[in-house]
């Protein structure tokens, strides 16, 4: 009964930790290119108290082992890279991609990170920048008098001057993408950067060699299935209440053995 009150425990602390990242899932629907995460669950050691193929006092031989599980222990929480649905903004600075890769952007420690969020900014001096105001990388700089702004699929900048009639390139946007994505540190903001797991960045250009291509005037939404996650979160409620009950039920067993008399 001591190992029924270990394992069911073991139960709750998985579907605690399961309920927290449904919840982050939710907290996050209307977020910009979010990616929904999901927990795996693995098995603990078992107890052998007889195993198979042991030969019996008359010679028999023991078809099945006589095993004892130890509970449950979450061994990940994986990011979903599906693509969300592209929503028209209309904004000449917004961009989603279609297909594999992400953004790369410049931190204020000089490191890269990577994110699928498009919404970008112009800042005082030209450049192109986070909600945050972080420089997507290479820099790319809009002139002054720059009065209209068009990206190309495979993210070819171009301006119209003041005075102008023609478009006038200024630049090129690059994407990485990654042998392993599951394999990247969330760090916030919509951002990530790579781990030894996701291995190095591959840069090249939008729509070639297997990068997704450049969408002006949309937004990448949030992959959140709100209909989905509150059905998860209904199971992991009630897989959390069944051991909660098996606790309960080990603890009415032992009292009831140490009630025994003679």
């Amino acid at each position: 009964m001591i190992r029924a009150l270990r394992t069911a425990a073991s139960g709750m602390h998985a579907q605690q930790m399961n309920l927290d990242t449904i919840s982050n899932n939710l907290a996050n629907v209307n977020t910009t290119s979010f990616k929904k995460s999901r927990v795996e669950f693995q098995d603990l050691i078992y107890q052998t108290t007889q195993a198979s193929g042991s030969v019996r006092r008359l010679g028999t031989v023991v078809p099945t082992e006589l095993q004892i599980g130890h509970g449950v222990k979450p061994v990940a929480i994986e990011k979903v890279h599906v693509q969300g649905s592209p929503t028209a903004t209309y904004n000449d600075l917004d961009m989603a991609i279609e297909g594999d890769g992400f953004f790369q952007v410049r931190k204020a420690d000089d490191t890269i990170a990577y994110t699928r969020d498009g919404s970008f900014k112009r800042s005082p001096d030209g450049r192109i920048v986070t909600s945050e105001g972080y420089t997507v990388y290479p820099e790319l700089i809009l002139p002054e008098d720059a009065m209209r702004v068009s990206i190309s699929r495979d993210g070819v900048l171009s301006v119209q001057l003041v005075g102008a009639t023609e478009l006038v390139d200024i630049g090129r946007l690059e994407l990485a993408r990654f042998t392993n994505k599951e394999g990247l540190r969330s760090i916030g903001q919509n951002m990530y950067i790579e781990s030894e797991a996701s291995g190095p960045p591959i840069v090249g250009q939008a729509g070639m060699e297997g990068f997704g291509e450049i969408h002006q005037g949309y937004l990448e939404a949030s992959n959140v299935n709100v209909v989905e996650e509150m059905v998860n979160m209904i199971t992991a409620q009630r897989a959390y209440e069944i051991n909660s009950k098996a606790i309960k039920t080990a603890d009415e067993m032992m009292q009831q053995a140490n009630q025994l008399k003679r």
